[in-house]
């Protein structure tokens, strides 16, 4: 983007004149859109749960809230996935403003209407495809991008003027008329008299309903329209000043024709909500809630990363028993996990990625490694853990188990940048280090500390543990560090020292918060403990029982309980080995954040990071507290993870719960985000003080990469991806890299680009590609380093890009009715039958999924012999309950509903035909040549 056109971005973007606003204000925007679009759509997805098992459901309390909703659905231990899955979805619809801004399509600007709904129906196809595969990550990014174009359809477009009041269903479908569309040559507009713009829209594109959008430009003298069209309006829209003149956009209340921002806002609400529908259909109800980060146990993934190289079969016997005791403990209660996944690794093999949702089935997987081949000392330990990480929820809880060094060493830049940008929990549990000298004479083998300090630098950026255990060891260490794998586990404080130094460390108890407990490895000298009363005491004798209520020694992990008291508490550590310290408790209230690029404008807008910020300089977070809409942040610091440093930032409070936080000076040290506040007491009234702090650890780079890419990528062809790097210090050779979580994925890019001199910029290009069978909905996560001249610096662009199959088949399936035995009397005693042929034609993809969501019979379900790409169904009910609603879904996510009802449904075998039995109907059916072989309850 040329310096001149990225000012009339800037300038586009104070102005929020390309869509709703950004972020909410006295006008609806995008985000508050979705954010109503998304919780009316869950609860209606969790009513309808309810309904089918037969339990009730209470309403949460108006306006809906995520933790409300959360709390309506059984699903309270999910509210942090839930709104972590809610921000994700807005913050992708926002950047389409700020990474699309100047593409019409997007916007439906420029009478686009065909672009533009290629744009929604690609996108709706992609979200489809995702979920089919469960990536729910890439889904939410798709569906946010997808939304923000449908949502400018009502605001840009005169779809409200023609006096439309309900929703325009075909942009979700590319076998259908949008509408009568304005032609080419047609004008559609009168200038506004003098700020009046009620009625520039000409009377006859009113009468005869044609719809048009607005045109919108920003370069003075080069950017212009047809002649007697309509602009989009704004004081940016260079287009609003050529005749005729003013706009027709509902963006905002103070818009041209912002008298119709409301309904705008209202219909592209109701618009999104019928996508969100869409998706539900495709996908099925707990499929999509996965979707959106609730379910009913912790919303996370239990993540196995096993060495099955043959030194480690005692311990994989050992992992054995480990899991399926842990698995038993979580099962049917709030800390089940929402899947299992089990990454092995081997020398020179990894993998494949096993992922279920049974804990009996992942138990079976577990129970089937086999140790085999190793050899040599190191293993693909990082290897195992990239494919994890790139396979794995956002969030997730991973634990890795090896006797080995890690042989892939090369690759650690590149896990940090997967737990950097996932914030996932990394747990090691290491066999034969120097620290088990039993089982090193037994076993004869060694991993050198220079081996395992590979596996304390990740787990320092992963807020996890290196715990170093004998065999007999590991089912006592995965039942403690097993305790941390909740959703509701929050990081109250975490630091390490290398080396060791005695150092203070205070923390906050809030009365939100149970099950503190305080976790040390490394064997410091002297670990002292400091409650808010001040009572001190040594944790190493039989006196910190005042302030712990157990305690826990395995390999080198020590952990305490603490008794809960509300108030600051301090944790003093005296060493000259080095240790990590982690204090943790469990509590609904939590916080979120992004690094956040900031464009100054009136409504602040931002994008947010997928690399490191910038070291040096000033930045900004984007922070959102989560499981509480009565809390308030008041501090926001980043603290260094090894030292004393603390930068603090300003606090800015944003409408829509969000917090605006602006440091003056980004460390280039590693460091955790702290966050400080205060909370209301429910029951007392009163307020009281909380501190959190990130798992994870963050880095900042004096590089900047910034890369880019189209939405899907078509299996076996080449797909380039473009990138830039700048350097803001040290130019020269900047070594590049281009990894993928996949081997069979295919990335190639420049070694070295050079950067000469320091400030400016590069460009490369990576060329990937994926094989031909790549299923549609496969997410390919590319890492692009660029890493400074001697390696001390290094930064990453991490994208998501979808893997879509050319789509052919637009329409779903249909339903016919071959026979019915209807109803002649509402009654328990008399039975009704009702037999279809659902069908999705002759150039259909095939019935993928016929689903019951109305009626309490038996659906019986059998393949069409006759023709594969149809099902027969058959059901059978009483007629106390004569209606039933049927979703039909091919493979590519097309959706339809069908309704019948036992006494006015008919068909070619008809109540008035029929002598009320299923024989006497069977041989009408048989007579007018329907299937003879109908699979009949």
């Amino acid at each position: 983007m040329s310096p001149a056109l990225a000012v009339w971005v800037i300038l586009l973007l104070q102005s929020g004149a390309q869509g709703f606003g950004i972020l909410p204000g006295s006008s609806k925007s995008h985000q508050e859109i979705t954010e109503e679009a998304i919780l009316n759509v869950t609860v209606q997805v969790c009513l309808a749960l309810a309904e089918a098992e037969g339990s009730d459901f209470a309403f949460p309390p108006q306006p809906f809230t995520a933790t409300g909703v959360a709390a309506a659905c059984r699903a309270g231990n999910s509210i942090r996935s839930y709104e972590q899955a809610i921000r994700s979805i807005t913050l992708r619809n926002i950047r389409v403003d700020l990474v699309e801004a100047v593409n019409p399509s997007f916007h439906f600007d420029d009478e686009t209407f065909v672009s533009g709904r290629n744009i929604i129906t690609t996108g709706l196809q992609t979200v489809k495809a995702n979920n089919k595969e469960e990536d729910f990550e890439a889904a939410r990014e798709n569906l946010g991008e997808t939304l923000h174009t449908l949502q400018d359809f009502y605001s840009h477009s005169n779809w409200v003027e023609i006096g439309m009041n309900f929703p325009n269903s075909n942009l979700l479908r590319s076998d259908t008329s949008i509408g009568n569309l304005a032609d080419e040559s047609r004008a559609t507009c009168r200038s506004c008299d003098g700020d009046d713009c009620r009625n520039n829209i000409l009377e006859d594109i009113i009468s005869e309903q044609v719809l048009t959008t607005g045109y919108f430009g920003l370069i003075p003298l080069i950017d212009t329209k047809p002649s007697g069209k309509c602009s989009h309006g704004g004081a940016v829209d260079v287009t609003s000043r050529i005749e005729p003149t003013g706009g027709i956009n509902k963006d905002t209340t103070d818009s041209e024709h912002g008298f119709l921002h409301s309904e705008a806002a209202r219909l592209a609400t109701s618009a999104t909500s019928e996508i969100l529908e869409d998706v539900r259909r495709a996908s099925g109800d707990e499929p999509f809630l996965q979707m959106l980060g609730v379910s009913r146990g912790t919303g996370k993934a239990l993540c196995l990363v096993i060495d099955t190289t043959q030194s480690m079969s005692d311990d994989i016997a050992a992992v054995r028993t480990a899991t399926s005791t842990f698995i038993d403990s979580q099962v049917e209660t709030d800390n089940q996990p929402l899947f299992y996944i089990l990454v092995p690794f081997n020398d020179p093999e990894f993998g494949p990625v096993m992922r279920t949702s049974d804990p009996e089935v992942f138990k079976d997987i577990v129970d089937d490694l086999m140790a085999s081949g190793g050899g040599d000392e190191g293993e693909l330990s990082l290897s195992g853990l990239q494919l994890a990480l790139t396979n794995a929820p956002r969030s997730s809880d991973i634990f890795l188990f090896t006797d080995a060094p890690a042989k892939d060493e090369q690759l650690k830049s590149t896990v940090i940048a997967h737990i950097e940008r996932t914030q996932s929990v990394v747990y090691f549990l290491i066999t034969g280090t120097p620290a088990n000298t039993r089982r090193r004479r037994r076993r004869n083998i060694r991993i050198a500390e220079s081996d395992a300090q590979v596996y304390k630098d990740l787990s320092d950026a992963a807020g996890g543990l290196v715990i170093e255990v004998d065999k007999d060891q590991l089912l006592e260490a995965t039942s403690i560090i097993g305790q941390m794998s909740n959703s509701t586990v929050v990081t109250l404080v975490r630091a390490s020292r290398t080396p060791g130094e005695n150092a203070n460390f205070s923390f906050v108890i809030d009365g939100t918060t149970s099950n503190v407990r305080l976790f040390i490895t490394g064997n410091p000298t002297n670990v002292m403990l400091v409650d808010p009363e001040g009572r001190e005491v040594n944790l190493r004798t039989p006196q910190a029982d005042q302030l712990t209520s157990s305690f826990t020694s395995v390999g080198n992990l020590e952990s305490w309980q603490l008794r809960p008291q509300v108030g600051t508490w301090q944790v003093m550590v005296e060493a000259t080995n080095p240790y990590t310290l982690r204090a943790t408790g469990q509590s609904p209230l939590d916080f979120l954040f992004d690094f956040a690029e900031f464009v100054p404008s009136p409504s602040n807008t931002f994008d947010v990071l997928d690399s490191r910020p910038l070291a040096g300089t000033n930045g900004s977070l984007l922070v959102m507290l989560t499981g509480s809409n009565t809390a308030n942040v008041m501090e926001v610091t980043l603290v260094e993870s090894a030292g004393s440093l603390e930068v603090p930032g300003d606090v800015e409070s944003q409408e829509g719960g969000n917090f605006l936080v602006r440091v003056d000076n980004i460390p280039s040290v590693p460091f955790v985000v702290r966050v400080k506040g205060n909370e209301m007491n429910a029951t007392t009234g009163g307020v009281f003080s909380f501190q959190r702090e990130s798992a994870t650890s963050f880095r900042a780079s004096n590089l900047t990469i910034k890369a880019d890419a189209e939405r899907n990528l078509v299996p076996g062809t080449e797909f380039s991806v473009p990138f830039t790097v700048t350097a803001k210090e040290t130019g020269g050779n900047i070594t590049i890299r281009a990894t993928t979580n996949n081997p069979l994925y295919t990335a190639s890019a420049p070694n070295v680009l050079l950067v000469e001199p320091p400030g400016l910029s590069a460009n490369g290009t990576v060329m990937l590609a994926v094989p031909l069978n790549t299923p549609s909905g496969t997410t390919v996560t590319l890492v692009i380093e660029a890493e400074a001249p001697g390696g001390d610096d290094i930064n990453y662009a991490i994208l998501r890009i979808s893997v879509l199959n050319p789509v052919s088949d637009f329409t779903a399936p249909v339903c016919q009715v071959l026979r019915i035995v209807n109803c002649v009397q509402n009654t328990s005693a008399d039975p009704w039958e009702l037999s279809l042929k659902v069908s999705d034609g002759a150039e259909g993809t095939g019935v993928e999924r016929v689903t019951l969501t109305q009626g309490n019979g038996t659906l019986t379900l059998t393949p069409d012999t006759e023709n594969q790409n149809d099902t027969l169904a058959a059901y059978e009910g009483f007629c106390d309950s004569p209606d039933v609603e049927l979703v039909v879904v091919d493979n590519v996510g097309n959706t339809d509903t069908c309704s019948f009802n036992a006494f006015t449904t008919s068909s070619g075998c008809v109540a008035s035909l029929l002598t009320q039995t299923a024989l006497g109907c069977a041989v009408l059916t048989l007579a007018l040549g329907f299937p003879e072989n109908l699979n009949m309850v």
